[in-house]
Formats: structure tokens, sequence, C-alpha cells
């Protein structure tokens, strides 16, 4: 079958679901129930609570509505039949009044159940696999994703053609759960959320904030190789600067409320760009001076609502990694191919090659000249051809203030997800009435790109650790090293070892607790350390350790200087490999 051919599959799981369900639980009211990615969901307002305990029998029921083999019928009717039929279903009724005049009101039936519903599905329940499908958890939506609305009780489900479809997509969600980077952050001691203190932000500990401070150096160190200087800006600006920016027009519902100080209202930044624009204004520009690239790692804190904070995936405060290039329009296309190359070096860096670009153009709603848009969406264009990307086109799917580039990786899953972007900004330098002075003494306007490699630092670390699961490459554990000595008489030589790691700038500890030594190894293994040292007479005699590597190779006896110089050559290569 074709794409929409399973879509129309999972969509009509979930009318059958929704039929067990207020089967099974008169009283219940249904919302909305579409085809999702790998599945299908409803929601529900229910007389009782549900929860996975109560999957078998929904399941159950299912299956026995599947058998009878039942034609999914579409039929037309009139708003006022529409009302009729929904009469006892309030969500289906606003859903009904919020439909334009001239549409078509449609609903599908399979037996007794009827829902308010455009389609398509297949054309009888036995269409649907019933050893294919599963439903897999339970969570709470707000009706309409309004926090003010009610919260309604979310059923998730799967559907496949095939029962080896589901058993394989079933083996899937296992591994995506043992790489959940929630799940590991605990487990290896990265990082911590305290709702009690404020939800979406984020406390690293000690381990992931050396792996931050790894990836906070290399990102440093590259961009003043590629011709950056390094901002630090403020984290409040006053009430005009938003107003200027356009903030508080389009985007006061997700910044935090003002604070009143000294009888002028600040704002928490939501984005640094207005900042960096402040720091061009300080003086007249000179076409000499351009192109000028600025850089931060700019922390900004915006206001998402509860319901879609999601460990460090979805957070209220974050590390933006941030850049800003004002350039003139000749030197437009060179910087934005150095920036897609430069993105890509760095995703590769870090394990990343499966890399996907999404081109969006003008909007009919757009402010900037015709002129500019066609120049800059070109040099976007020519840049992802001439470094031979994948790419698709969203025709009008550019902010109204200029084109993009957005970079989509895939992890180790094959899972896509959105990262670096490439923004062009006809807007910022009009309300901020940013110049500079061209060679024929003129001043003009200068281009404005938005640019952010790795996007926020949260986000990213979360990405990373899912696709690594926990397990980093060298240069970025932040234990690369566990000296497990095999009795309390080697622990001296177990000090110099981790010695002679740190003084060549490598992390390194050693295990001297009372443990025994297999349950040091274990634990050193639990934690994903690269190399586990252990180390007794031998090793002391002749300065040397027996390496386990993480995974299970083993090496006997390895001259102990040589494989911390082993370790600094992969950690200088930033090598993904042991």
């Amino acid at each position: 079958m074709s794409r929409l051919d399973i879509e129309r599959v999972r969509h009509s799981a979930a009318h059958v679901m929704a039929d067990a369900v207020m089967r099974l639980f008169p009283g219940t009211k249904v919302a909305i129930g579409p085809a999702i990615e790998n599945g299908f969901y409803y929601d529900f307002e229910l007389p009782r609570p549900v929860g996975q305990e109560d999957f078998d029998k929904i399941e159950s029921l299912m299956a026995e509505i599947i058998a009878k083999d039942l034609p999914f019928e579409k039929q037309v009717v009139s708003r006022e039949e529409a009302r009729e039929l929904f009469k006892d279903q309030p969500y289906k009724l606003e859903i009904l009044d919020d439909l334009p005049d001239d549409a078509e009101v449609s609903v599908y039936r399979h037996g007794d159940f009827v829902d308010l519903c455009r389609g398509p599905h297949v054309e009888r329940t036995s269409q649907i696999n019933p050893k294919a499908f599963k439903l897999l958890s339970v969570a709470g939506a707000y009706w309409r994703g309004d926090e003010k609305r009610p919260m309604l009780v979310r059923i998730y489900g799967t559907a496949w053609h095939t029962p080896k479809e589901l058993r394989q997509y079933l083996e899937h969600l296992k591994e995506v759960e043992k790489r959940d980077h929630r799940r590991l952050g605990k487990e290896l001691d990265l990082f911590s959320v305290h709702e009690e203190a404020g939800p979406g932000l984020i406390y690293w500990h000690p381990k992931g904030a050396r792996i931050r401070l790894e990836i906070e150096d290399f990102w440093r160190r590259q961009h003043l190789a590629n011709g950056y200087d390094i901002l630090y800006t403020p984290h409040v600006g006053k009430s005009w600067l938003w107003e200027t920016s356009g903030h508080l027009s389009f985007y006061k519902e997700n910044m935090y409320a003002p604070m009143e100080i000294d009888k002028s209202d600040y704002y928490v930044k939501p984005m640094n760009c207005p900042f960096h624009i402040l720091i061009y204004k300080t003086h007249m520009r000179s076409y000499r001076e351009l192109p000028l690239r600025w850089a931060e790692l700019g922390t900004v804190y915006r206001y998402e609502r509860s319901g879609v904070l999601h460990g460090l995936l979805r957070v209220r405060g974050f590390t933006q990694d941030d850049a800003h290039i004002f350039c003139t329009p000749s030197q437009v296309e060179d910087e934005i191919l150095e920036t897609l190359r430069f993105s890509l070096f760095m995703w590769k860096t870090f394990g990343f090659s499966d890399v996907k670009a999404y081109l969006s153009t003008r909007p009919e709603k757009s402010v900037g000249e015709e002129e500019r848009w066609e120049q800059a969406t070109e040099a976007l264009r020519r840049a992802i051809e001439k470094e031979g990307l994948e790419y698709e086109v969203d025709e009008g799917g550019g902010a109204f203030y200029g084109p993009k580039i957005d970079l989509k990786i895939k992890d180790a899953l094959g899972r896509e997800w959105q990262t670096s972007t490439i923004q062009f900004d006809f807007n910022l330098p009009e309300r901020f009435d940013i110049t500079f002075v061209d060679a024929d003494g003129k001043e003009k306007r200068p281009y404005m790109v938005h640019r952010a490699l790795l996007g926020s630092l949260e986000r990213f670390f979360g990405v990373l650790t899912e696709h690594y699961a926990g397990a980093f490459p060298l240069w970025l554990a932040p234990v690369q090293a566990v000296v497990v000595p095999v009795a309390d008489a080697f622990n001296d030589y177990a000090h110099d070892v981790v010695r002679a790691f740190r003084s060549r700038g490598l992390r390194a500890e050693a295990d001297l607790s009372s443990d025994r030594m297999n349950a040091k190894i274990r634990k050193a293994q639990t934690s994903k350390v690269p190399y586990t040292l252990i180390v007794g007479e031998k090793e002391k005699e002749s300065s040397s350790v027996s390496v386990r590597v993480r995974g299970g190779e083993q090496r006997q006896g390895v001259a102990l200087d040589d494989f911390v110089a082993s370790c600094v050559m992969r950690v200088s290569e930033r090598s993904l490999e042991l």
C-alpha cells in the first residue's frame, strides 16, 4: 500500500478505537482522532480515569469490531442534521461551529459509530489487520492545545499492514526508550529539572557540564577560526527595545512578564538579535568593515506552555548558539556558502552525516524589496546545490522577514531532527535603521543573516545523548577512563595512572571504593566510560595498564605512556572511534 493507504488504515483504526472506548465507558465525550506518523491517537473526555491497564479490553473490543467487516460509509449532511447527531458531543459541536459557512459537512459511519470527519478511510474494518495494531500510551492533552481549556485523555496507538512491521516498530520503540535523554540524564547523572523551582529550566550536573564545556570550547575555537568575533550581551532589556524589534507585537505571549525597574519595564530576552544590532549601531560602519560575523552563546528565556515542555528538547530557558552576519549585497552568496559549509562541518564532527536541507521562500505577506528576496533566495539555493545536499523547497514557507535554509539531521535510529537555520532578515535592519557607508559614499542597508548551527545547547545535548545512547565519543565523554586497582595495595599506582592522564588534559578517575573489583568494572561499564583500566602487580612493575574498552574488547599489558598518547591523539582528532 502507498503512504496514503497506511494513513487511511491508521485513521480508520482511530475511529475503531473511539468506538470501543465509547462502548466500554458510557458517557465518553470524543474530540479528535487523526492519523499521525507511525500511528494514530484519539482525545477523550472520560467518565473515569483510563490507563494502560485498560488497553487489553479496548484492544479486544477493537478486534471484535474489525472482525465484523463493517463498511466505512461517508455521508454528507446538513449542519442541522450534524447538530442533531452530535447533540451530546460538545467538542464535535464546537468543531462544527468553527467550519466555514461554505464547507461541506461530512460524517463517517461504521456500524453504530458515527464521527464528524473529512476522511479518508479504508473501505471496511476488515482492512485493518487485527494482529498489526497496538495501543501504546495515555497522555493528557489540552483541548485545542489551550491550557485554559479542558484537559482531555489522549490514547495513542499504532497500526501497520503486517504483524512483522508491528514487531519491528515495537522493537524500535524499545530502543527509543533506552535512548531517552531524560532517562539517561538521570542514570548517568548529567542534568536534572526541578519543577518546584521552575519547570523547563535545566540544572547541569558536573558530568553534563563537562560535556557542555567541551562543546562550547570547540564551538568558540571553530568560530574564531572561521572569522567570527564573540559577543556577550545582557539578559534583560527595556521594553522599547522589544517594541522596536516587534517582539512585543508578535511574540509577547512567548515572553516572560516584565519587571519594573526604575519605573521602566524590563523583559528577559527571548532572542539575542536586538542586542547585536545595538552593538552594530555604536558607530557608523564602512563597507570596508563588512562582513561582520558576530556569534554568542546567549541564554534566552521563552514562555513555553507547560504541556509542551519535554526534557531538554522543549524548555523555557536555553543557551542559543547564535550568530548574526552583516554584509553587503556582493558578499551575500559567499557568506551563505561558507555558513552552510561551517554547519555541515560541525554536524559531521559530532557524528551526524545524514543531513537534508529545506529551502523556505517568500510568503504572500512579507517585508523587504522583491530584488532582495530574489537575491537572498538564490544565494541560499546555490549554496545548497554547490554542497550537493538533498533538499526540498517549501514555497511560501519563509518568515515574513526573509527566506531561510533549515537543516535536518538523522540520528542513529533514523529520526529526523531540526537543527541549523540560516535566516535572512529584511525586517530588523529597517526597524532599527542600520546602515553602512558604501564605496560611493552613500548610506545603504546591509544584509542581515541570523544563523544558528547547533540550535540551543540544551536541545542539541538531548539529541546528542539519544544519538549515542549516552556512550559519548572519547573527546566528549565526561570521564574518559576509570582506573580500577585489583587490591588496595595498588591504590598508589592507580593515582599515578590518573595523574598521567590529567597531566595531558584527559579526564580520568580512580575507583578506590570498598566495592569488589568486578563490581567496579560493571559500574564503569554501566556509566558508559570509554576505558576501564585495571592495574595490579604486573602493571605496576611494567608501568602499563590492562584496558577494557567500552563494548567488550580487552587489551593486556599496554604501556601507560603509549596508551595516554593514543588517547590524546584520538581526542585531538575528535575521533568517533575508540
